[in-house]
């Protein structure tokens, strides 16, 4: 398929079910150009070929996705039989027996998985580079990086290796990468998509799980996919009205839109991310919406100091199950500096101190959710800088204070929905002087996906940006 890179999943999908192709052949598309642009990129590892053609030839599940290549993040998706590193050395022999079932989802929707999509190690940062992987390189522009922690899947979506892939968000792991690599990012409601059986919430909830895509309504049906509480979950999101693919094709009516440039946590902002938020809120102006400039009012302070206990001690807890499962302390250079940093910090927290992280952080929700009453979205920048240069965001950068400030930039508009549980997403609607990709970030109520959907597809009609690809 010579033209391969330019359909969606749901093309791609269409062209299967009415066999003007085979999934073999849309499987060898996505194999040759990740040969072709992942020796630049490095993207996509751990590739299982045979397997995901053992898969195809015993017959895939029928659905609107069924043989539509797709990748994994190398981060919590697990797989039986598969390798799962999570980007770290001291993880990278770990092989789960069994599926997630957020992957037992993907395999019932048909999908042809045929490895994995690069991470840093946990997640912690957000760029892609890793001791175990090295960096992935954003495709815009090499040396910089594709954002993270689900930058190999922006990067391999960005480059064309597949239309959608695998990705999770913390504190902006979605919307970041999406941000950076000029692709469409939407993070779901917290409880939106299942995170068993072996969790029942990552980060006290601030984490969750979806994809990037190059179109918005592949976004909706992959949702559609996923959605839904798995066996035992301890809380989901409410359920939709109706399919999120009916809701990308409905207009979204005359929304009150919200429209700020300044962090949420005191970062400043960069002159072209700003350009971006304000050029978005112009086209929503032109489409009818009524957009008011004014700020999310929360206590900032209480709000940052809440995080870091509630992650350092998640990490603190994931390594510790590690180091019980090999029976070992990890050696130094299993581990990268920043990584060991947020060890230690859980090693010094107390109950008490998540147990009011915790408390912080429902504050925030209901804070913010109070200024929803108001609006139906919040417009902003995805982040306060453009694609930063490898090294910046590093976890091993010896420059502490250096490196936290660049992660405030990175994180300045997004981390604050993934404590308050509301959806988000990045869309590609602005490129700087440099050609490097700016996102926008439109965050929604809770449970609020449908009306996110209805006006992406709007900017995605007003704006397309599907065609408009990285020089490599």
């Amino acid at each position: 398929m010579q033209d391969y890179d330019r359909y969606d999943a749901l093309a791609l999908g269409e062209l299967v079910r009415t066999k003007q192709v085979r999934a073999e052949e849309l499987l060898d598309a996505a194999l040759t150009r990740t040969a072709a642009v992942n020796p630049k990129l490095n993207a996509v590892v751990n590739l299982r070929e045979a397997n995901a053609r053992a898969e195809i030839a015993a017959g895939l599940p029928d659905g609107p996705l069924s043989g539509v290549p797709f990748l994994l993040k190398d981060l919590h998706a697990g797989m039986a039989g598969e390798p799962l590193t999570n980007g770290s050395p001291f993880w990278k022999d770990l092989v789960p027996d069994h599926d997630s079932e957020l992957v037992a989802r993907y395999r019932r929707a048909g999908l042809a998985i045929f490895g994995r999509t690069t991470s840093p190690e946990l997640g912690l940062t957000p760029t892609t580079e890793s001791t175990l992987w090295g960096n992935t390189h954003n495709p815009w522009k090499l040396g910089y990086s594709s954002g993270g922690s689900s930058g190999g899947a922006a990067a391999a979506v960005a480059a064309g290796i597949l239309p959608v892939a695998h990705a999770t968000d913390g504190g902006g792991s979605i919307r970041i990468p999406a941000s950076c690599c000029g692709v469409f990012g939407m993070k779901p409601t917290r409880g939106r998509t299942p995170a068993g059986p072996d969790q029942g919430e990552g980060w006290g909830g601030m984490s969750a799980a979806h994809v990037v895509s190059r179109t918005v309504r592949d976004s909706a049906a992959f949702l559609d996919a996923t959605a839904g509480p798995d066996t035992g979950a301890p809380y989901w999101s409410e359920r939709p009205q109706r399919p999120f693919l009916e809701e990308a094709g409905t207009p979204p009516g005359r929304l009150r839109i919200a429209f700020q440039t300044a962090t949420f946590n005191g970062s400043p902002t960069h002159a072209d991310c700003a350009e971006a938020a304000r050029s978005a809120a112009a086209l929503c102006r032109e489409l009818g919406h009524e957009v008011e400039e004014t700020a999310i009012p929360f206590d900032q302070d209480a709000f940052r100091r809440a995080t870091a206990p509630v992650i350092g001690a998640n990490i603190q807890a994931a390594v510790n199950d590690r180091i019980q499962q090999l029976g070992r302390d990890p050696r130094h250079d299993e581990l990268a500096a920043g990584t060991w940093r947020m060890y230690e910090l859980g090693a010094t927290q107390t109950a008490e101190d998540y147990v009011r992280g915790i408390r912080a952080i429902h504050t925030a929700g209901r804070q913010v959710g109070a200024f929803f009453e108001r609006f139906d979205v919040v417009l902003t920048p995805a982040m306060a800088t453009p694609p930063l240069e490898h090294g910046r965001l590093s976890l091993d950068r010896e420059d502490v204070s250096g490196y936290i400030a660049d992660v405030m930039m990175a994180t300045g508009y997004s981390s604050l929905f993934n404590a308050t549980g509301q959806p988000a997403m990045s869309v590609p609607l602005h490129w700087n002087a440099d050609g490097l990709p700016i996102g926008v970030q439109f965050a929604g109520r809770y449970a609020g996906e449908a009306t996110l959907f209805r006006l992406a597809a709007q900017l995605e009609q007003a704006r397309p940006w599907r065609d408009r690809r990285p020089p490599m």
